[in-house]
């Protein structure tokens, strides 16, 4: 007599990762996104890899969630694996300020970002 058992959240053949409170704009964070959407996972390894953003370490780390999420949780193929989907959302802002000329008070926002990774399983056409 127990409750039914949560219906999944993505499709059979996709895994999941998610990634709260990063400390950058969602505009920086999308351009890193944006780098590694439709591609092979390995490819996007790296590319997060080689990347100068300071941002792509963040992003590598939740697509290696998202890859063992596949693996260990949804018995999915690693190397049949692609970048299915790659969006952000915006968090929450710090309110921070500095004091400038005439008694005014200067505005510093501090933006976090969040970040979702879908990965999904595709056979390889030969």
């Amino acid at each position: 007599m127990g409750k039914d058992k949560n219906p999944r959240r993505v499709a059979d053949n996709e895994a999941m990762a998610k990634s709260k409170m990063l400390r950058t704009s969602p505009q920086k964070l999308n351009l890193v996104a944006q780098m590694i959407r439709g591609k092979k996972v390995d490819q996007a390894l790296a590319d997060l890899t080689f990347s100068k953003k300071r941002i792509a370490v963040d992003v590598k780390k939740c697509l290696q969630s998202a890859i063992a999420n596949a693996e260990n949780n949804h018995n999915l193929d690693v190397d049949e694996l692609i970048v299915a989907e790659a969006y952000v959302g915006k968090n929450l802002t710090m309110k921070r300020g500095r004091p400038r000329a005439r008694g005014r008070f200067g505005k510093i926002m501090k933006p976090f970002a969040e970040l979702t990774i879908k990965v999904r399983q595709v056979e390889e056409q030969a």
